[in-house]
């Protein structure tokens, strides 16, 4: 996966997010691209409001224990998997504004840097190391968009 933290790798993402249309459709899944956008950028609301619930010790233990090896290990995702419940975008969306929140979003990882992610604690998983922030953002940046074509 490319590394989100990296100026021009970040790039390379957002440029791929420039050339989607608001009429990009979907080469599998439910979603459409103004709603692909805004799951994505549920991630990134997890990580940065202050005000996200946290999971509970007993669900944290479980997440920690099956979900994050999928979302922050290597193998990339399958096509129309399971989606967790807080991720689900199932109204219309703004595609300029899922768009521009969306680059936004890789702009502040990206300029915050590894450092700042090294030991930053997930709602879901715990404290994380900066390569598994690296992966959960890009695996499924990449799974998405690739679902659009880009």
């Amino acid at each position: 996966m490319k590394n989100i933290f990296n100026q021009s790798k970040a790039q390379e993402v957002i440029d791929r997010i420039n050339n989607l249309t608001p009429t990009t459709p979907a080469q599998w899944g439910k979603m459409d691209v103004s709603q692909m956008m805004a799951h994505c950028n549920v991630a990134y609301e997890m990580t940065y409001d202050e005000n996200q619930k946290k999971a509970g010790a007993i669900a944290k233990f479980m997440m920690k224990l099956f979900v994050k090896p999928t979302v922050c290990g290597p193998k990339p995702y399958k096509k129309n998997g399971r989606t967790a419940p807080q991720f689900i975008v199932d109204t219309p969306r703004d595609f300029e504004a899922e768009k521009n929140r969306l680059v936004d979003y890789i702009k502040k990882t990206q300029q915050l840097g590894e450092a700042h992610f090294e030991s930053k604690e997930s709602p879901s998983f715990g404290a994380m190391t900066s390569q598994e922030w690296n992966m959960m953002f890009s695996k499924h940046l990449d799974h998405h968009l690739t679902q659009f074509g880009v």
